[in-house]
């Protein structure tokens, strides 16, 4: 019997100290990562990719809750065969609590959906001070709600240049992604980096602010539709390789371009096939139709299109 009890105590410290050294390899890891600027992330294995759909496609029937509510989306999302539901701020109630979001998180669980992420308005190209402050409050207050509903991802904007220089403005937003990115990283969260106009409406300028930025908690939410310039898919292809999320628009406008014209979607399955994207992607529908009636069919192709 002592024997015994001695070989299990014995067994039991071997097991305490493996776990504390594994701890401290991975903090002495991301730290190290943090104090370098942001790479690509290393991804073993080949693509793989799973389909999500964002609340935001359903912004204007989000307007009446009889017809649609965070419990009504993720019921479609799995009457649509969806891996996940993208669960977009704007659309929770305004007094929403933590018991609110552990009850959505409960029926996402339950009718087989995860949620792929969440997505917050902000903006990072402000002067240092209460506005620029408060923004930064607002991300880390979303931050501590994605934790609470199981959110891996929170997609973030850098923001338009508001009573600053251009120069500063980047500055600025660098130290802010940053910061929150420190924050999202103590919740297990990343932040993804949106190509969404203002300061990172070019590419070039989207990779400044991607190399700027020391966290291993920072990448790219790739919104297909959103480089409005002279080539998007090559430009879409440059900055593929940070992407943490992926939201695919069915209609791109490059510069130059009277109208909106349609996506080619197998194209855009091929940037992240080659970029070796591992994770969700996300239908985000903000064409004219109805999504009611267009999106079931737009998620068909898609499905297509990750599965090549």
């Amino acid at each position: 019997m002592t024997h015994q009890l001695s070989a299990t105590s014995s067994r039991r410290q071997f097991l305490s100290l493996s776990a504390g050294l594994a701890g401290a390899a991975l903090t002495t890891s991301l730290s190290s990562e943090k104090a370098s600027a942001v790479e690509p992330p290393k991804r073993a294995g080949q693509p793989s990719m799973r389909l999500s759909l964002a609340a935001y496609s359903f912004r204007d029937a989000f307007k009446d809750p009889d017809t649609m509510d965070m419990p009504k989306f993720i019921d479609y999302c799995a009457d649509q065969a969806l891996d996940g539901a993208e669960l977009t701020s704007y659309y929770f109630p305004k007094d929403a609590d933590d018991a609110y979001y552990i009850g959505l998180k409960r029926h996402a669980f339950l009718r087989g959906i995860a949620v792929s992420g969440t997505a917050v308005g902000n903006n990072f190209a402000l002067p240092e001070g209460p506005a620029l402050d408060q923004q930064m409050a607002d991300v880390k207050s979303w931050i501590d709600r994605a934790a609470v509903l199981g959110a891996p991802h929170i997609r973030v904007f850098a923001g338009a240049p508001k009573d600053i220089e251009h120069g500063l403005a980047v500055k600025n937003c660098i130290a802010s992604l940053e910061e929150c990115c420190d924050y999202a990283g103590s919740k297990g969260i990343f932040l993804g980096l949106e190509n969404h106009g203002g300061i990172v409406a070019e590419v070039d300028a989207m990779l400044e602010i991607i190399h700027g930025v020391k966290s291993p908690w920072l990448g790219v939410n790739l919104d297909t539709g959103n480089f409005h310039t002279d080539d998007p898919y090559a430009d879409l292809a440059k900055v593929a390789p940070w992407a943490v999320n992926v939201q695919v628009k069915v209609e791109m406008k490059p510069r130059g371009s009277s109208k909106p014209v349609a996506a080619d979607l197998p194209r855009l399955g091929t940037i992240l096939r080659n970029a070796n994207y591992q994770g969700f992607v996300v239908l985000e529908h903000e064409a004219k139709e109805d999504p009611f009636k267009t999106v079931p069919s737009y998620l068909d192709q898609l499905r297509k299109v990750i599965s090549a």
